[in-house]
């Protein structure tokens, strides 16, 4: 890696721990004003001081977030359908050109294993490779399965591994039983989780927990904070976790006292 891939690396995933806590609030390029994000500016303000990145799209940072805001930024890139469509129909939306103007910290796309269009979703990854080793800005590859593939350690990692193999540098990717073979999978590169649908809140803590005990170098969390009724409390609750390796009880008592 060059200089400048690995510091810009090392503003997400914190040296000090090698553990990151990333808040996502991407998700209308697909679900359109989803709940807790219908005023986005509104609800991410008071969460950044806790967030180590943030993954939003080009349009979100534009409309809502402080450009003074010291808030490292893994920018959407894909896109182009929505819930009412094949989800894995994706096509890069924004350019390497703009993620340099936005000074994205990290550029992401989707990657569909077993899905419809998995061979474009993977040339999408590998053209987005080529251009952030170009300008030395990381890519986190975010592995999603098709629909008739199970969650599991082995489809999670046959996924993860394709997005190592084609030169992703960070991996989002859902935790599972066995989650220790999916980061075996990626080798060196490390991986954070998605916190996914939301869960009650011990539950999400519990997943958090068991993700860096079993490998995880960090979470990618947004419904399970952004909708929780407690938001700045949950995220102080899962830096505990990520940061401080606090146990679920003691975070939990956290996101309670917030």
């Amino acid at each position: 890696m060059n200089w400048g891939m690995k510091n810009r690396i090392s503003r997400i995933i914190k040296p000090k721990t090698g553990r990151c806590v990333m808040l996502a609030v991407d998700h209308g390029y697909f679900q359109g004003p989803t709940t807790g994000l219908s005023r986005l500016g509104e609800t991410v303000e008071p969460l950044l001081p806790y967030a180590d990145a943030l993954m939003i799209t080009r349009g979100a940072i534009r409309n809502w977030i402080d450009p003074a805001a010291d808030i490292p930024i893994i920018l959407r890139v894909s896109g182009g359908i929505s819930i009412l469509k094949e989800l894995s129909n994706e096509v890069i939306t924004t350019c390497i050109e703009d993620a340099i103007r936005i000074n994205a910290s990290a550029i992401t796309c989707s990657v569909y294993v077993g899905g419809e269009f998995e061979k474009e979703t993977i040339e999408n990854l590998s053209k987005l490779v080529d251009e952030g080793e170009k300008y030395g800005i990381p890519v986190l590859a975010v592995t999603a399965v098709g629909k008739e593939m199970a969650r599991d350690a082995r489809y999670l990692g046959l996924a993860s591994r394709i997005c190592v193999e084609i030169g992703a540098h960070i991996i989002k990717t859902y935790y599972t039983e066995d989650f220790g073979k999916v980061v075996e999978a990626c080798g060196n590169v490390p991986v954070v989780i998605a916190g996914g649908k939301k869960l009650p809140e011990l539950e999400a803590l519990q997943m958090a927990f068991d993700a860096v005990s079993n490998g995880a170098n960090g979470v990618d969390m947004g419904r399970n904070i952004f909708q929780s009724d407690r938001p700045v409390g949950m995220i102080k609750a899962v830096r505990a976790i990520v940061h401080d390796n606090k146990p679920v009880d003691e975070a939990f008592e956290i996101y309670k006292s917030s």
